[in-house]
C-alpha cells in the first residue's frame, strides 16, 4: 500500500516524507498565454453543466465517461449523473445521500466519495470510491444494483467487458468482478507499489482478451481477462536515482493501443512501442510524462513533465514536433480531435493545436479552475472536466 504520494509539479518539487509540501520558489511560473492570441480555427461550445464539486480537494482526475450518445460523470461529494451529449440535458441524478440509495444492509454507511469517475456500457454504470467499494448502477435511471468491496481507493474509471467489470486499486490490485452480481471472480496481486508515488493510476486498457496497466513500478503489465493471471510485464522506466524523487517512476497515463502495437510512457521513463501480443518491445523514446498518450494517423501526442506537447512518429518514435508554449501550466494528457490535439491547463483554458505542426489555434475557457483529467473526444466533439465539476463540450466543424 502506497505511504506517501506527491503530485509532481516540476523537476525541482521538494516532497517531504508523509506529505506534498513544496518550497513556492522552486516552482517554475506558468508560460503566460498571449492575450493578442488570434484563433485561426473556429470552436463551438455546445453546452456547460456541473456535477457536484467534482473532483475537490481528492487529487483524482475525474473524467466523464460517453456512451451511445450519454454522458456520465460523478464527484467526490456522491453524485452522479447522466446527461444527453448533444445538448447538455441532464436525464437523472442521483446522490449517495438520498434515503435508500445504499439499500437495507447499508442503512448507517457514510455517503460514498466517487472517485476516477464512471465507466459504462450497455446497460449498465460502475463506479469506485475512495473508501475502497465499486458499486453498478442502472444506466437508465442511477439506480444502484450491487456493491462489492475491494482492498483500496478506487482513483480511475473501471472497465466494463461483457460480463465482466474490471477496477484497478491504488494498492496495485486488479479486481473481476461480475457484471450482474457483483461477486468477485479473480484478483491480480503481482503489482509491487513503491513506498513513494505519484498520486494517479492511468485507465486500463482491455482489447483482445488481455487488461493492459502501467504500474507504480514504471512497468507496463498484461494480464489475462478470463482469470487476471499476468501473461508478460516490459519496463517502461528503470527508478533509478539518486535520491527518492529521482526514483519515482510511476506509469501513470492510459496506454494506446493502434493495431497491434501498444504506446506507453512513464515519468522519469521512456515512450516505447510494443507489440501487444508478445510484449516485445519494438523502440523507444526518452520521454518523461505523467498524463496519457493518443494517436491519430502516424502520429502519437504526448505532454511531458514541464507541460510541452509534443508529436512522434509512431512507427519509431523519432520527434516530429514539439510545442514549448504552454510550458508548466500543467497540461492534461491530449485528445486527438480530428487532425487536432486538445489539452487543458491549470487555470481552466482548453486548447486546440495543429496536429501537423503543433501551432496553437485555439483556445476556449471552461473556468478559472484547474483541468486534470484528458478531454474525451466523441467524433467532433470534445467534453473537458475541471475539478470542480464543471463540465463543456465544444464541437469543432468538419475538415
Amino acid at each position: 500500500m502506497k505511504r506517501f504520494w506527491a503530485i509532481a509539479l516540476t523537476s525541482s518539487l521538494a516532497v517531504l516524507a508523509g506529505c506534498h509540501s513544496f518550497k513556492k520558489e522552486n516552482v517554475e511560473p506558468p508560460t503566460p498565454l498571449d492575450k493578442k492570441f488570434e484563433p485561426s480555427l473556429k470552436v463551438e461550445r455546445l453546452w456547460k453543466s456541473s456535477i457536484g464539486d467534482g473532483a475537490a480537494e481528492s487529487g483524482v482526475r475525474m473524467r466523464p465517461t460517453v456512451v451511445d450518445g450519454v454522458l456520465y460523470a460523478a464527484s467526490t461529494d456522491g453524485k452522479i449523473a447522466a446527461f444527453d451529449a448533444a445538448s447538455g440535458k441532464k436525464l437523472w441524478s442521483k446522490s449517495t445521500r438520498q434515503h435508500g440509495w445504499f439499500g437495507w444492509g447499508d442503512a448507517k454507511r457514510e455517503d460514498a466519495r466517487f472517485s476516477g469517475g464512471p465507466g459504462a456500457a450497455g446497460d449498465l454504470v460502475a463506479i469506485g470510491t475512495l473508501d475502497g467499494h465499486l458499486y453498478g448502477i442502472n444506466a437508465k435511471d442511477g439506480e444502484r444494483r450491487w456493491a462489492a468491496e475491494v482492498s483500496s481507493e478506487v482513483i480511475t474509471a473501471p472497465v466494463i467487458v461483457g460480463d465482466l467489470v474490471v477496477v484497478r486499486c491504488n494498492d496495485g490490485r486488479v479486481y473481476g468482478i461480475d457484471a450482474k452480481s457483483g461477486e468477485r471472480r479473480w484478483v491480480y496481486d503481482q503489482s509491487q507499489v513503491p513506498l513513494l508515488s505519484l498520486r494517479g493510476n492511468g485507465r486500463l486498457l482491455v482489447a483482445n482478451g488481455v487488461v493492459f496497466m502501467g504500474s507504480d513500478a514504471g512497468k507496463l503489465v498484461a494480464i489475462r481477462l478470463d482469470n487476471g493471471e499476468k501473461l508478460w510485464e516490459q519496463t517502461l522506466a528503470s527508478g533509478e536515482g539518486r535520491t527518492e524523487i529521482d526514483r519515482l517512476a510511476d506509469a501513470d497515463g492510459a496506454l494506446v493501443l493502434d493495431g497491434s502495437t501498444l504506446y506507453g510512457a512513464a515519468y522519469h521513463g521512456q515512450l516505447t512501442g510494443i507489440d501487444g501480443p508478445s510484449g516485445r518491445p519494438l523502440w523507444n523514446h526518452a520521454f518523461s510524462t505523467f498524463t496519457s498518450l493518443d494517436v491519430h494517423g502516424n502520429s502519437i501526442y504526448g505532454v511531458d513533465d514541464q507541460s510541452q506537447v509534443f508529436a512522434f512518429d509512431k512507427s519509431g518514435g523519432a520527434n516530429i514536433w514539439k510545442q514549448d508554449g504552454l510550458k508548466y501550466r500543467w497540461l492534461t494528457g491530449p485528445a486527438a480531435q480530428g487532425n487536432y490535439v486538445v489539452v487543458g491547463d491549470l487555470d481552466g483554458h482548453i486548447h486546440w493545436l495543429n496536429g501537423s505542426d503543433g501551432k496553437i489555434v485555439a483556445r476556449e475557457r471552461l473556468s478559472k479552475k484547474a483541468i486534470r483529467a484528458q478531454p474525451v473526444v466523441v467524433g467532433d466533439t470534445v467534453y473537458v472536466e475541471d475539478v470542480e465539476g464543471h463540465i463543456g463540450a465544444y464541437r469543432i466543424p468538419a475538415n
